[in-house]
């Protein structure tokens, strides 16, 4: 069997806003579908809106007994790094052990930073650094830190996370910083928008990093990518309605890269596309239904009966 993990994000519906109750109730649903990770998305301001995703981690981690959750993905240099291992450890505990810390720097939308009162051109430094305050604060008894933008001395968080060493953390990001963040602090890279060809040569630089530590926390390293789907009787149908979706949710034309960085069209033309960043070498699809928010649980639903069954199959390299 395939030893790929299977995934999906909630949190942005193309403009829609769904209910508290109704996310709840997707969550028990998509964990019944057989789904492995169940991620809420993040971002302060938006252009459509999005919930806090420790909030309504929360609440899926009280409807849920076995999916994994997490933050697909936090943007990190937005919040103190303090307060989220805090709150990831304390969703660990309240989950029994099934958080996911997954960061990202955003930037996308400056508006979010300036309203928050941090410096776009902070955001890589305050990655990082909050990546070694969390994770010091996760596996130390007494935790120091002397950093640009923290400073703090013999800190003790209790309890720990439940996971030891401490949950897995994904980075996402693309450029050759976020590669090297995820590979130095990461137990795994989380891709966004990459052909599986770009897929392939960044996790490898990803990986040229993570081999390089003086000791791994972990024997494995976990190469991610998020994927926007649809699953319709055509791939213009399909096409037209990812394009619509995404165009609304980012406020920009996708008209140039909609083919590019989703799968389309058919239940087995989609499983063609995610098969190939399998074959690429990810370890983990994130995959997101690219249609208006009434129809994201009918996505979700024929993406496991007719989707997910071929791709789980597939044998192990």
């Amino acid at each position: 069997m395939s030893h790929v993990t299977f995934g999906t994000t909630l949190g942005g519906f193309g403009g829609g806003l769904v209910s508290g109750p109704t996310l709840c109730r997707w969550a028990e649903e998509i964990e019944q579908l057989g789904y492995d990770i169940l991620f809420y998305r993040d971002h302060v301001l938006w252009h459509s809106p999005v919930l806090d995703p420790f909030t309504m981690l929360g609440a899926f981690a009280a409807r849920t007994t076995k999916i994994k959750l997490g933050t697909g993905v936090l943007l990190l240099p937005l919040r103190n790094p303090t307060l989220v291992a805090k709150m990831i450890g304390s969703l660990d505990w309240l989950s029994g052990g099934r958080s996911i810390l997954g960061v990202g720097v955003g930037g996308e939308f400056q508006k979010e930073y300036e309203a928050c009162g941090i410096s776009l051109r902070e955001r890589g430094r305050r990655a990082t650094e909050g990546l070694r305050v969390i994770k010091k604060l996760w596996t130390n008894p007494s935790a120091t830190c002397e950093g640009q933008f923290l400073q703090f001395e013999d800190a003790q968080m209790t309890p720990r996370p439940l996971q030891q060493p401490h949950p897995p953390i994904w980075v996402g990001g693309r450029v050759d910083a976020a590669l090297k963040r995820a590979g130095t602090y990461g137990d795994g890279w989380f891709a966004y928008f990459v052909t599986p060809e770009r897929f392939r040569t960044s996790l490898d630089k990803a990986l040229e990093h993570w081999h390089q530590r003086q000791a791994a926390a972990r024997t494995t390293f976990t190469g991610g990518v998020v994927l926007y789907f649809c699953i319709a009787p055509t791939y213009e149908a399909a096409r037209a309605n990812a394009m619509h979706t995404l165009s609304t949710e980012y406020n920009q034309s996708f008209e140039r890269i909609i083919d590019k960085y989703s799968a389309l069209g058919p239940a087995s033309e989609c499983v063609a596309t995610i098969q190939r960043y399998i074959e690429a070498g990810a370890q983990h699809m994130t995959l997101l239904p690219a249609v208006p928010a009434a129809a994201t649980m009918d996505q979700l639903r024929s993406l496991a009966t007719d989707v997910l069954p071929h791709l789980r199959s597939l044998p192990s390299p």
